[in-house]
């Protein structure tokens, strides 16, 4: 079985966590932005998150010495991120619309990741040479961090999190979940970019982590600056 077939296995129940998440979330009567299930957001959306995919993780593969193109579940965030603020503000949309898509979003790379992990060298996502017993051969015998593993578990702790914010009507986890994610997703991407063989882009920094910080940076500034969740008893504002 080649990774590319295992790596879209596993791209699919990732799709089909995401929607399950959706579903979920639909039943505990939470009130989400009507504006992020628009034809025109949604649009916007794949369009950004699919250029993002494929330009930064085909960049990160040349800044690599490699050649071909691929796909980077941080590129799409940062391109769909870009396309929906882009979008917003052409249509005059001040309301925050993120917030429906934080445990989606979770779920989907806790699994995507579990492919990158089955699909081996040909994914490029492994990690540095390592003597830690928990080690792995992906196949041409050197011992290497697991990496895809490492961000799959992080990813599952902050779904977790997230369900039991979510059923305890935490209204600030509600309220800012899209941001608290990619706080969360840029913070453990960032540690885990140093764990893989990845080219340097400045000092010792890759592409990724110059990502990861902006990322970051942008979820910190929409979190600082966003309005004072309201309590909630059967019913939350995102």
């Amino acid at each position: 079985m080649s990774g590319a077939f295992v790596h879209t296995i596993f791209d699919v129940l990732a799709w089909l966590a995401a929607a399950a998440a959706v579903y979920w979330l639909s039943r505990q009567r939470l009130q989400f932005p009507a504006q992020s299930f628009e034809l025109p957001y949604i649009a916007a959306l794949v369009f950004g998150a699919g250029l993002g995919a494929y330009l930064f993780g085909s960049a990160n593969l040349w800044l690599s010495g490699e050649s071909g193109i691929a796909r980077s579940v941080e590129g799409a965030i940062a391109g769909g991120i870009v396309a929906i603020e882009l979008y917003k503000w052409s249509a005059g949309i001040a309301a925050r619309t993120g917030a429906r898509f934080a445990l989606p979003l979770a779920l989907g790379i806790a699994i995507g990741r579990l492919g990158c992990y089955f699909a081996g060298l040909d994914d490029f996502t492994y990690g540095t040479p390592t003597a830690l017993p928990f080690a792995h051969d992906f196949g041409d015998g050197i011992p290497r961090h697991p990496v895809q593993f490492y961000e799959s578990a992080a990813m599952a702790v902050f779904a977790l999190l997230y369900v039991l914010a979510v059923l305890n009507r935490n209204a600030f986890v509600i309220t800012n979940g899209f941001y608290l994610v990619l706080v969360y997703y840029g913070a453990q991407r960032f540690l885990w970019e140093f764990l893989k063989p990845y080219g340097t882009l400045i000092g010792p920094f890759t592409l990724f982590h110059l990502l990861s910080l902006s990322i970051l940076l942008y979820a910190g500034v929409m979190l600082a600056t966003a309005p004072k969740a309201r309590p909630m008893h059967e019913r939350a504002v995102a």
